[in-house]
């Protein structure tokens, strides 16, 4: 029998399993466990229609191939000779697409993430290409429905920003973004150089999975809570009502077994509870991605990723302006559509990184 096929087979009585268990009332009240099933019900049913899908090109192959050995009628014939093509060029494509299902799926990516950027070496002209960054990731967001908040900024003195974290919620955000943690390097002239010399300068990009309540343990009467006025351009509020919040909380390191104060601030809004929900957030996905880095170390040693091997000290992509250059070093993927990229246009590069993450994957599968 088709190894593929088995295998969607085998996993038809799960399907039906979790379709019950999503539904009783037990689960449904248990949060964190209906969230996990209905993430699981959502992959299994695509690999439930892909069976079906692949079952019946299988069975469609075979009756055309049992029509030309066996029928006479030359019309018939050629309708069965058309039709075997079509499925036998559909089959090598459904097939990849089931491999790829099959392979266990990264559980952090379809969750919603943190995105933080900072300003590298060079000064002001880095502060001022983190804040294109931010931008050409604000229009990526803007084209795929997404939703993106600012939860923090430091502007830069002659404009940009030194640093800037942003939430974003959406489809698969973190599985998508993922692949743009690393140092980003730009060259070009700066505004400020008089003899128009190129410079290069950089900015560090980190992506990181959003922490759901669940996922983390923090005693919220431990966390000191400071207010504070907000400054700057924002209405007649602006300096009298303290709605910036600062949080404090005093975290041992499982790894270490260190204690550490982990400081949070939030401006974001003049609404000092969302601010305080905005710094909660902020806080779970710190201690989550802290405590997620030491599994992440452990498995290093046996999968070096293509792709997404989670460094950020690495150089992954160059932003060359006089020659309208993007390089992403991973791939060694280059366009020459500078202009387009930086306004969001970003998307073919994630797809030929996630292509690349994906061969390598199937490869150590061997499926």
């Amino acid at each position: 029998m088709n190894t593929l096929l088995e295998k969607l087979e085998s996993l038809e009585a799960r399907f039906h399993e979790v379709a019950t268990l999503i539904a009783d009332p037990s689960v449904i009240a248990d949060q964190g466990r209906y969230v996990r099933l209905t993430k699981e019900y959502k992959d299994l049913e695509t690999l439930d229609n892909l069976r079906r899908q692949y079952a019946a090109t299988l069975s469609g192959i075979d009756e055309s191939r049992h029509i030309l050995l066996n029928e006479n009628d030359a019309e018939l014939k050629e309708m069965a000779r058309d039709e075997l093509a079509a499925l036998e060029h559909r089959l090598p494509e459904l097939e990849q697409t089931i491999k790829l299902s099959l392979m266990p799926r990264d559980p952090e990516d379809a969750k919603n993430a943190i995105l933080e950027i900072r300003g590298g070496t060079g000064g002001d002209e880095a502060a001022l290409f983190a804040g294109d960054l931010f931008r050409m990731y604000a229009k990526y967001c803007e084209s795929r429905g997404w939703q993106l908040q600012v939860s923090g900024a430091s502007e830069g003195a002659a404009g940009g920003f030194k640093e800037i974290v942003c939430s974003i919620s959406g489809t698969d955000v973190y599985g998508t973004l993922k692949y743009e943690s690393g140092v980003h390097r730009v060259q070009r002239v700066p505004a400020t150089e008089t003899q128009g010399r190129v410079h290069t300068s950089a900015a560090t990009v980190a992506v990181l999975p959003e922490a759901e309540a669940f996922d983390v343990v923090i005693n919220e009467g431990e966390i000191k809570w400071d207010t504070f006025r907000s400054s700057g351009a924002g209405g007649q509020n602006v300096n009298k009502v303290e709605s910036g919040v600062r949080l404090r909380y005093n975290w041992r390191n499982p790894v270490t077994g260190e204690s550490e104060e982990i400081l949070i601030e939030c401006t974001e809004t003049r609404d000092q509870p969302k601010n305080k929900e905005r710094a909660l957030a902020r806080l779970r996905t710190f201690i989550y991605d802290r405590e997620r880095q030491k599994h992440e170390d452990d498995i290093a040693s046996r999968r070096k990723s293509l792709v997404s091997t989670g460094d950020r000290s690495a150089k992954i992509r160059t932003y060359n302006y006089p020659q309208g250059r993007i390089t992403d070093h991973r791939i060694g993927y280059t366009i020459y559509n500078l202009p387009a990229f930086m306004d969001g246009d970003i998307q073919d590069c994630i797809d030929h990184l996630i292509l690349a993450e994906n061969a390598e994957r199937m490869r150590e599968a061997e499926l």
